[in-house]
């Protein structure tokens, strides 16, 4: 029969209640019981279901299992949030989210639900749940996620006397109609697969799905608009088109090879059904009838497409304000290497890079914390080192110090080559890509450390920014992206020898091709000894893709990295860390001298502006080392913060210190003509421990907070 494809938007009207028609708070719960979990779904896009139950961090989305909501039986609705013993029904919930007060704001509640729930809601005549009040109860359901698995969009199928009638519910409008524009079908699957078979239909995808063969849709098959479709997810895919047997699914397949022709996709084709099979034959059949269907994907006849070159994605700013798709987790936290990122590990020689990359790695290998490093998870880690002989390797890793309780995790998930003589060329990418595979499914690979860079270079000068960078391009990215493109790449590199105080105030333009480097990677930490009669070395970062880590003193002390208190007393050189900290003395006074004399120009700076405006200025270095400064000063409570409503959206607000003065706004002076002044208090400190931005209680008396720590 002929499928009927409605948006909702031609559906009958829907009558408004009686004005003896009473709704009661049961009535609501009700509704939303029938939709439960998508509901939840659409309150807290972070939450998960396990057990029959929903799992979310509290009432403000955050991840985690505090929040606890029966989905089913006697007490479904009912949630309870361990952490704060709050708890109640699904209206409580819905309230708690808005900040409302059911109690006293119970209107305001039932309005958000029913604009929720598209339209006034009408007393329950106690049908089952899912049931359409014009079509009945749906035959079947589709969920359409997004790459990270949050909804979308929900398709429900009605089979009605007229024939299959599909119906769209859009999440984030909560409407009944497709999204715009209409997402394609299992992108989680797309997201983890390089092959993609695009076949007609909810139905036939699962069936492809359900033998481990990764498939998708347009929503509604055949009759999708293509223009309206987002193929962004193909990108960078191999396409495989299996069209019904039939007109309308050859020309549907031939008008999407032309939509994705200059999409991004690697390589396209369509599938030529078997000689024999009856009109209308589509993969569902195919799998109904016991096929053997990977046999038939490897062997069967296909019209192959050439492809225009590779469109340049890019995106409307409207776009991306609007994605409120999660981000994806790092796989070392905060920042430190994310998904399809480079991290770069810079060090002179004999500073130690290759034992602290390979205590690193055994970390992220058995999910632990490595100075203040977090893995997601255990890490599975391909270390590609070119120095260490395999009896030294041997000898260095029982020198390493495990905790035995994880290391059947790193003998596991942490495989290094012995020292190999090669270069990273075009044979050498092949070759590391064969022993990957040989210990790891690719699509399971977590990073991929390459030590050191210079052994295996194969361009012309390290120092040479164009041979670096096409270093980077043409053997690092391609390696990643032949094994897995989300896979985190690891450089181990050497710096170049400058002096001590450039080194300290802008270390990243040590390492060799610092230029290509640092356009390039993601992540750069610098290892390096302030004073070479010292065994402390400080680490330091430089994030593209987060906020800035403090610098860390660490030493590896029995056989374990450890950082070591900033604070602490010096046992070596105590001279030349006395000069070290005269000159931080020295930054701290010329910053808050300059935001003393601004002020009285009529200017106050947030910290990232104050940065900007003085780098290089008044003896201070680099953005990120008054940006430290400040931090410092602003722990040590010299610093507070003043948040008006002109800089309500700025984390920090504008900086201000004890008794800083500002000119009055509309130029009033005294009887001496001198302008008068009025003093800047703060609204806001930095906690000494937490660094959490908190109110300060009396603006007028002026705290520091390490006097008051013990």
């Amino acid at each position: 029969m002929k499928q009927a494809w409605n948006d909702f938007n031609d559906a009958r009207d829907q009558d408004r209640p009686k004005p003896e028609e009473r709704v009661t708070s049961e009535d609501l719960k009700d509704r939303l019981h029938g939709r439960l979990r998508e509901a939840l779904e659409y309150l807290f896009p972070n939450g998960r279901v396990r057990n029959g139950k929903f799992y979310v961090g509290d009432v403000r989305g955050n991840k985690g299992d505090s929040l606890v909501v029966d989905l089913s039986g006697a007490k479904i609705g009912m949630w309870y949030d361990f952490a704060t013993s709050e708890g109640g029904d699904i209206l409580a919930l819905w309230g708690a989210v808005l900040g409302l007060d059911p109690h006293t704001r119970f209107p305001d509640i039932v309005s958000s639900v029913q604009e929720w729930l598209g339209g006034p809601v009408r007393p329950m005549t106690r049908k089952s749940i899912g049931e359409s009040e014009d079509l009945g109860k749906p035959a079947a359901k589709w969920d359409y996620l997004d790459r990270h698995g949050n909804l979308i969009a929900c398709v429900y199928r009605y089979d009605t006397p007229d024939g299959k009638e599909f119906r769209p519910w859009d999440v984030k409008t909560r409407r009944r109609r497709a999204p715009e524009p209409r997402p394609l079908y299992n992108q989680p699957g797309i997201a983890k697969s390089n092959v993609i078979v695009l076949v007609e239909g909810e139905k036939c995808a699962d069936a492809l799905i359900s033998l481990g063969i990764c498939a998708t849709t347009a929503m509604n098959g055949a009759n999708a608009p293509v223009e309206k479709t987002d193929w962004s997810p193909l990108y960078g895919k191999q396409v495989v088109l299996w069209p019904d047997n039939d007109e309308a699914g050859r020309h549907y397949a031939e008008t999407v090879v032309e939509k994705l022709r200059g999409a991004g996709v690697t390589a396209i084709s369509i599938l030529i059904p078997p000689d024999g099979k009856p009109e209308g034959w589509d993969v569902a059949d195919a799998v109904k009838e016991g096929m053997d269907v990977p046999a038939f994907l490897a062997s069967a006849n296909r019209a192959a497409f050439t492809l225009s070159s590779p469109g340049l994605p890019a995106f409307s700013v409207g776009h991306l304000l609007d994605d409120e798709s999660l981000m994806p987790d790092d796989i070392i936290a905060p920042r430190v290497l994310t998904p399809g990122g480079l991290l770069v590990l810079g060090g002179a020689p004999k500073v130690g890079k290759t034992d602290f990359l390979l205590c690193m790695l055994a970390h992220m290998a058995a999910g632990l914390p490595f100075l203040g490093m977090r893995p997601a998870k255990p890490l599975k880690i391909f270390y590609f080192q070119a120095e260490i002989g395999y009896h030294y390797l041997r000898e260095r890793l029982r020198a390493v110090s495990f905790d035995r309780n994880f290391l059947p995790l790193v003998r596991q998930n942490l495989v290094i080559t012995p020292q190999v003589r090669m270069l990273l060329d075009e044979e050498g990418v092949e070759l590391v890509r064969g022993a990957i595979l040989q210990h790891f499914d690719p699509k399971l690979l977590d990073i991929i450390a390459i030590d050191p860079l210079r052994n295996v270079y194969d361009g012309a000068g390290e120092n040479d920014n164009t041979e670096m960078l096409t270093f980077l391009q043409n053997r690092v990215e391609k390696l990643r992206f032949l094994v897995n493109p989300d896979l985190g790449v690891i450089l181990a590199h050497h710096t170049k020898k400058i002096g001590k105080r450039v080194l300290e105030e802008d270390p990243f333009q040590g390492l060799s091709g610092a230029g290509s480097l640092r356009s390039f990677y993601s992540t750069g930490m610098i290892l390096f000894r302030p004073n070479e009669q010292d065994s402390v070395r400080q680490l330091m970062f430089e994030l593209r893709n987060g906020e800035g880590i403090p610098p860390k003193f660490v030493d590896k002390i029995d056989g374990r990295w450890r950082e070591i208190e900033r604070h602490s007393e010096r046992l070596v050189n105590k001279d030349y860390g006395e000069r070290l900290d005269a000159d931080r003395e020295r930054r701290n006074d010329v910053i808050l001298t300059i935001l003393r004399e601004e002020a009285l120009k009529g200017k106050l700076y947030s910290p990232s502006a104050f940065s900007e405006a003085f780098e290089n200025e008044s003896g201070l270095a680099s953005t990120y080392a008054i940006r430290e400064r400040i931090s410092v000063l602003a722990t040590k409570g010299y610093i507070k913060f003043n948040k008006g409503k002109k800089t309500a959206r700025s984390k920090y607000g504008e900086m201000c210190i004890e008794g800083m003065l500002l000119p009055d706004k509309d130029g009033n002076v005294d009887a001496n003509g001198e302008i008068l002044v009025r003093p800047i208090l703060p609204t806001h400190f930095k906690h000494p421990q937490s660094g959490a931005l908190l109110p300060v209680e009396n603006p007028a008396v002026w705290v520091y907070p390490e006097e008051d720590t013990p």
